[in-house]
């Protein structure tokens, strides 16, 4: 196990602070000002958004985070992981499961991701109060990945808590939790794994039209996946995807009730909720933090990179740089021209689900804009999950005096901006 490392620096001290999760972009835009420099060895810290995106897209930076001296010898059972592979391993994998998500597949399922979210919509923000997290932004992005996946959605409640349990080792190896791998999460990744490998031999025998049974079938170049591979790619997708995917939903809607003009705007040209999920990526990213290790020893700006050294990415902080974005603490669903934020990362680790995450969030921004009839934050409704990196309300209790039906089904889906 490595050593721990020294105390913290003010500006990451209060970043890591569980009482700054309300809003952390003050404490962002400080390491953003200083960026890049080193707290401590093995660590660089890079915060602008120029800065980001190169390193993000420089071969000479890996995504195996476990080549860092500061990486957390991890527990449980291994996954082989493509988020954390480097190409050309990476290419082969991604490239195997690409398909699946292609632009014409994910449009494809507009109208059921609409009829989901209409009918949780519809059956929650009535008179009484609505808790968006629960009612919404978990059951959405679930069930269309249990669907995809051929999951049985009555499993739904383990699925959900073993994601959340696994999630706490996704922080960085910063502050208090330091991105170890706890009990509790390495006892959700194994029960994953048993999971899905008892799904794997049920496809084997009696294939559907589901995404375990394609990625049992995919051939390209002579290349298939192994079970292994399989295995890791459903864990993968079940975690990282639904959990971030529950994330933005959450810092959607909050964002729009915080801010009832742009809820208003929405409401009047439901046309705009693929705009207004891209200021939401931008504003309140899901994922706040990624990681890179240095190959070989370079620079980034006027700090010295060291072979080993890892590099923390801070997208929150890059998403508001004011030398890209204008006035970047303000919230506009409209705005134009919209550059580019780093919420899906970018290089050949852009994220590969991130079509299906746009579209899921464009028709539940809409239904919220429209079905509910004046929605509005209770008094003390938000709370927010511990976690440092994947940001979001635990809780988001809002108050409306009705709800609408819910319109029929339009003729496909949101048309909006589409980077990657």
């Amino acid at each position: 196990m490595p050593p721990d490392p020294p105390a913290l620096p003010e500006e990451i001290a209060e970043l890591t602070d569980p009482g700054h999760r309300e809003d952390p972009y003050p404490y962002l835009g400080k390491l953003r000002e200083r960026s890049p420099y080193r707290p401590f060895d093995g660590l660089v810290v890079v915060g602008r958004h120029s800065q980001v995106s190169a390193v993000l897209r420089d071969p000479a930076m890996s995504a195996a985070r476990d080549r860092a001296a500061l990486s957390p010898t991890p527990q449980g059972p291994r996954t082989r992981n493509f988020l954390h592979l480097d190409p050309p391993e990476h290419t082969r994998y991604r490239r195997l499961v690409a398909g699946a998500f292609a632009r014409r597949q994910v449009a494809g399922l507009a109208p059921r991701i609409r009829e989901i979210a209409a009918e949780l919509v519809g059956g929650a923000a009535g008179p009484g109060g609505f808790e968006v997290v629960d009612g919404l932004a978990y059951p959405l992005p679930l069930r269309v990945i249990c669907e995809l996946l051929g999951v049985p959605f009555e499993d739904r409640d383990l699925l959900q808590d073993w994601s959340a349990k696994l999630s706490e080792a996704l922080d960085p190896p910063i502050g208090p939790a330091a991105g170890r791998m706890t009990t509790d999460a390495a006892r959700a990744r194994a029960a994953f794994v048993a999971y899905f490998r008892k799904l794997i031999e049920q496809r084997r025998g009696a294939p559907r039209d589901d995404l375990v049974s394609h990625l049992l079938q995919v051939e390209e170049d002579g290349q298939r996946l192994d079970d292994h591979d399989i295995l890791t790619t459903c864990v993968l997708l079940l975690n990282a995807g639904h959990e971030t995917t529950v994330n933005l939903i959450a810092n959607a809607v909050l964002a729009l009730l915080r801010h009832p003009d742009q809820l208003e705007r929405l409401r009047a040209d439901p046309s705009l909720a693929p705009a207004a999920v891209e200021e939401v990526l931008r504003y309140d990213a899901p994922v706040q933090m990624t990681t890179r290790v240095a190959r070989r020893a370079g620079t980034i700006g006027a700090a010295e990179v060291r072979p080993g050294d890892m590099v923390l990415l801070l997208l929150g902080a890059a998403n508001r740089d004011p030398g890209v974005f204008p006035d970047p603490d303000r919230f506009d669903i409209g705005r134009s021209p919209a550059p580019a934020h780093l919420s899906f990362s970018a290089g050949p680790h852009f994220c590969l689900g991130a079509g299906l995450a746009r579209l899921e969030v464009a028709i539940a921004l809409e239904l919220f804009a429209t079905l509910p009839v004046r929605p509005r934050l209770r008094p003390g409704g938000v709370v927010y999950k511990r976690n440092l990196n994947l940001r979001g309300p635990d809780r988001l209790l809002i108050d409306s005096d009705a709800v609408r039906p819910a319109p029929p089904a339009a003729e496909g889906p949101p048309q909006g901006p589409h980077h990657g």
